[in-house]
């Protein structure tokens, strides 16, 4: 028996299988991913059920495929963790009955984790982390600001009022007929045009850490048919120049001022819009300003969904003593 501390993580929320083993919080022995953006390509969008029966299909080949890959047996895993939300319910529900299979058949401890916290966990696989510190989580579902003081404890201090910010690229996308998934696409399109369309930016009441992206959303997709009605052509490429730069300035102010109020050592970059090019750069470039903060970006392989960040946040929960038992279920609208 190892000594070392062996975690399989098991990610199913959306539309990734994903099965990880991670040694001792921040070392991946394995991340294996089974994407289906494929299959969801044509509809413009995941289709829960579509997502439903393509884990049912792939979890068991996943999981075998890790140990495979991180040559490890069930008598070396130390606890499995399994993303019990938020997300798609049928999709979350192949993950959570897997991972309970799993750790009953095998005696093994289970634990239920929170994925926006795996997504913010992601960054302990790149650098240990410094408290207090403050995450920006930025994906399809999810725009937040998060303070944590240590390990575990996780304080929303501003969230999305309706659209996400993942979520307005991809309706944006869809209106600039790019295919989905959109948000790489206005990111690479962004980079080829200039941001000279006048767009709004959302600040809300002074003092709010909170985001807002429909206004934009609607503002860009307005823009779009008074030019066509006008019967006048809009460069897509500036476009997304545009509607980018509106995005990324409030994200990046209201990051700066939370890291100054809260008064934190370190600022983590979280979820699947982290991988945008342009929002790197800008807090690259912010921080540079300030380098006493440690600036963590993931790299793109830990910004989308998977289960090494899962295991990671899983590692921690262990650590606290944090344990599920069999009657453990899909929670959708699971609260960090």
């Amino acid at each position: 028996m190892s000594t070392d501390q062996i975690i399989m993580g098991i990610e199913t929320s959306c539309d990734e299988t994903a099965v990880a083993i991670v040694k001792n919080g921040t070392e991946i022995l394995t991340n294996t991913v089974a994407s289906q953006i494929e299959s969801h390509k044509r509809f413009g969008g995941v289709v829960p059920e579509i997502a439903s029966r393509h884990h049912v299909e792939q979890i068991t080949l996943v999981i075998e495929e890790a140990l495979k890959q991180a040559q490890v047996d069930y008598s070396d895993i130390t606890a499995i963790a399994v993303t019990e939300g938020p997300g798609l319910v049928g999709a979350l529900l192949i993950g959570v009955n897997a991972a309970k299979a799993l750790a009953f058949a095998h005696n093994i401890p289970l634990i239920g984790v929170h994925h926006i916290a795996g997504h913010i966990y992601a960054n302990r696989l790149v650098k240990e982390l410094q408290f207090p510190l403050i995450s920006l989580v930025v994906s399809g579902g999810h725009t937040e600001l998060v303070y944590m003081k240590e390990h575990g404890s996780f304080e929303v201090i501003g969230e999305t009022r309706d659209d996400a910010a993942g979520e307005a690229y991809d309706k944006v996308a869809r209106t600039l007929n790019l295919p989905y998934p959109g948000g790489p696409h206005i990111d690479r399109l962004a980079h080829e045009g200039k941001p000279v369309i006048k767009l709004p930016r959302s600040w809300l009441e002074e003092g709010s850490y909170d985001f807002s992206f429909s206004g934009l959303k609607s503002a860009v997709i307005n823009t779009l048919h008074n030019a066509e009605q006008r019967g006048e052509s809009i460069e897509p490429a500036d476009l997304a120049a545009s509607f980018q730069e509106s995005v990324i300035e409030v994200l990046v102010t209201k990051t700066l001022r939370a890291v100054k109020e809260y008064n934190v050592k370190q600022v983590l970059l979280a979820g699947g819009v982290a991988a945008n090019k342009g929002l790197r750069a800008a807090l690259d470039d912010a921080f540079k300003e300030i380098p006493e903060i440690d600036l963590v970006i993931p790299p793109l392989s830990l910004c989308t969904d998977n289960a090494a960040m899962i295991a990671a946040i899983g590692s921690v929960a262990y650590e606290k003593g944090k344990r599920s038992d069999y009657t453990l279920n899909a929670n959708p609208g699971l609260e960090i």
